[in-house]
């Protein structure tokens, strides 16, 4: 059995799944975590990624929250759409339609989105299900536009030459084949700090490459042509913002501009020696900030004051 995250072999047995519909008809497989009437928190995971991704929070915060996480459609048990069927308009479908199946109407949930699922939520930021549903918000590694311009994952000068090139790695149709020791590395180096424990280094690896290749290329498509800007300033709930000092694909330069133009935003959090996958890396800084925006925003119900008090 595969090693997973933080130190557990097993991944979190859900209380509960089910199956959302989003608007296209796409399928979208939903895990439910932890008491049905507690607080609730939404995770969103990103390019290539699946549900298990998050098995850190899920365990930190399952035992008194109810913890929804589910796979971005083409990811883990989510099938790959039709024709058409990867945008930035999907991803927000799809959220949408995950808020819809797995909260009442009207009842508040703190979102979190990791690099594509971030970016999940800000494409969702003006319509009517987030702004039903969200308490309030965290971004972890995640940018809005200018993915391949800025990303340094080659160690070229940046220019025109090097945005060709990332261009192409994130729309690259070679298989990633099994997980090896050449890989794990390639991996490591791409997309987390060099002090990542070789466990957690292992766990990216297996999800990574667990994606289908035709979703991996045409959501590489889709980021590398990305621009949310609109959604960044549309996001009117308390917003946090956590990045990797060391992330090469969306470097800290993304979650500054971000944390400077939200309107309720609630500062950066800046990991020292992280990379990009932050959840993984540094699963306790994540988890903290996502229970404390629980206890902040979802139980006191702050957080439609300070969208009021924004508007106004």
């Amino acid at each position: 059995m595969s090693r997973l995250l933080h130190r557990d072999t097993v991944p979190p047995v859900p209380a509960a799944e089910l199956t959302a519909r989003s608007a296209d008809g796409a399928r979208i497989h939903v895990e439910l975590h932890g008491p049905e009437d507690a607080p609730a928190v939404v995770l969103a995971h990103g390019w290539t990624c699946n549900t298990r991704f998050w098995d850190a929070q899920i365990r930190e915060l399952a035992t008194d929250h109810r913890v929804i996480a589910y796979d971005q459609r083409g990811h883990g048990l989510s099938p790959e759409p039709g024709p058409g069927g990867y945008s930035t308009d999907a991803l927000a479908d799809d959220l949408e339609a995950v808020l819809a199946a797995t909260l009442a109407p009207g009842q508040k949930a703190v979102l979190a989105g990791h690099s594509m699922g971030g970016m999940t939520v800000m494409a969702a930021a003006s319509r009517p299900g987030l702004r039903e549903h969200a308490a309030a918000v965290l971004l972890c590694s995640t940018g809005v536009t200018r993915l391949t311009a800025e990303a340094l994952v080659l160690p070229l000068r940046a220019g025109a030459l090097r945005t060709r090139l990332t261009t192409a790695v994130l729309g690259a149709k070679a298989p990633l084949g099994p997980v090896t020791p050449v890989s794990r590395k390639i991996l490591k180096y791409a997309t987390m700090g060099r002090g990542s424990a070789p466990d957690r280094v292992d766990a990216c690896a297996r999800i990574v490459h667990a994606c289908p290749r035709r979703a991996r290329v045409e959501w590489g498509h889709v980021l590398a042509e990305l621009d949310l800007a609109e959604g960044v300033r549309a996001l009117r709930v308390p917003t946090a913002v956590i990045a990797g000092t060391d992330d090469r694909l969306t470097p800290p330069v993304h979650a500054r501009a971000i944390a400077d133009a939200l309107p309720v935003g609630l500062g950066l959090t800046e990991l020292t020696g992280m990379g990009h996958m932050t959840p993984v890396e540094a699963p306790e800084a994540v988890s903290a900030k996502i229970r404390e925006l629980v206890t902040r925003y979802v139980a006191t119900g702050a957080a439609v004051t300070a969208e009021k008090e924004d508007v106004a």
